[in-house]
């Protein structure tokens, strides 16, 4: 639900959680007692950075769509083995 920010005539500011576009206008203040006008605010769009999201987005579909395994053994690739190279300006690259 959304927050909605209200300012009295004595500058007492509240802040209200109502369903979307049933917001009043006007509201009494808690503090004062006096009528108080609805602000315009900035909207929070969002409260996480872009990475949580990915990592909420990712953890939600896996959850309805796993990732497919290639192989029965966990860490081992399947399909053709990696090719030793008998390039000789190869040998002169650094190894890891």
């Amino acid at each position: 639900m959304p927050i909605y920010e209200y300012r009295c005539a004595e500058g007492q500011e509240f802040e209200v959680i109502l369903p979307m576009g049933l917001a009043p206008d006007l509201l009494s203040c808690p503090t004062c007692q006096g009528t108080a006008k609805r602000r315009m605010s900035a909207p929070t769009l969002s409260l996480a950075g872009t990475s949580a999201y990915k990592l909420i987005d990712s953890a939600n579909r896996s959850a309805h769509e796993p990732t497919v395994v290639d192989s029965r053994i966990p860490g081992v690739r399947a399909g053709t083995p990696q090719l030793i190279t008998t390039n000789p300006l190869h040998r002169k690259l650094p190894r890891p």
